[in-house]
């Protein structure tokens, strides 16, 4: 998902200046990329089946086929993610599977019940989360940033939601306090997802918090969600929605 209003590229320094040969030799380092790439391949093909499911409650042709068509670009997504694991001698299935249950259970807890708060969710939750790991990603070595920033592109769904439902609230205002609620909820539900996905995840934590060469301090961890949240913002103005 594109990101409105990002933050000017960082100057890379450490880490981010080696590349995945050099940054791998260190095993903690490693197992954090594999910890973070596993997330997103499973994150991007929940997206793919999420997308898909979708598609049945589209209320025109046209519709369905825009939907199909970025849920299949969801999957190209993951199946770079899936290669790039392979590639790196991890067990792409086994990667994944940390993060199954709790993405699993924050998609049972935020399901749409409609085809507006299915976009609101594909637009507000993803974007959140590619808000979060482009975050990471620049402290990833070169290699692993470019395929991480890479599978962050835009499907399409972020100008196709906002048209959808900035037309949706014109035909009828009310729509508006509905789906504000709703964008609200999933704000509090993606951002304790990412915390989770972090605290749960002792590698993946410590190059965040500044276990690692080039890492995090706590306060610019607060700093990062502070940033993601100014995100958020701007895309809840952007369809017309109060944050």
């Amino acid at each position: 998902m594109e990101t409105n209003g990002k933050s000017p590229e960082p100057v890379h320094t450490g880490t981010a200046t080696q590349d995945w040969t050099e940054a791998s030799a260190d095993p903690t380092y490693r197992a954090a990329v594999v910890d973070l790439l596993g997330a997103l391949a499973y994150g991007e093909l929940s997206a793919f089946e999420r997308l898909a499911e979708d598609a049945k409650l589209a209320p025109t042709l046209a519709d369905k086929a825009q939907l199909a068509s970025m849920a299949a670009a969801e999957f190209q997504h993951f199946a770079q993610l899936r290669d790039r694991l392979a590639v790196i001698d991890a067990e792409p299935t086994e990667a994944m599977e940390p993060f199954a249950a709790a993405l699993d259970e924050f998609h049972r807890q935020t399901a749409p019940s409609d085809w507006l708060e299915g976009l609101i969710k594909a637009y507000v939750g993803d974007s959140i989360a590619a808000d979060f790991y482009r975050e990471v990603a620049t402290r990833l070595d070169s290699d692993t940033r470019a395929l991480v920033l890479g599978v962050l592109d835009d499907s399409g769904h972020s100008s196709f939601a906002v048209e959808k439902v900035r037309a949706a609230i014109e035909e009828d205002p009310r729509v508006g306090g509905r789906l504000a609620l709703w964008a609200r909820r999933l704000m509090g539900e993606a951002l304790s997802q990412a915390q989770r996905v972090v605290a749960d995840r002792d590698a993946l934590s410590t190059m965040l918090v500044g276990g690692l060469a080039d890492g995090f301090d706590l306060a610019e961890v607060g700093r990062m969600f502070s940033r993601i949240t100014e995100a958020h913002t701007k895309r809840m103005a952007a369809l017309g929605l109060a944050a």
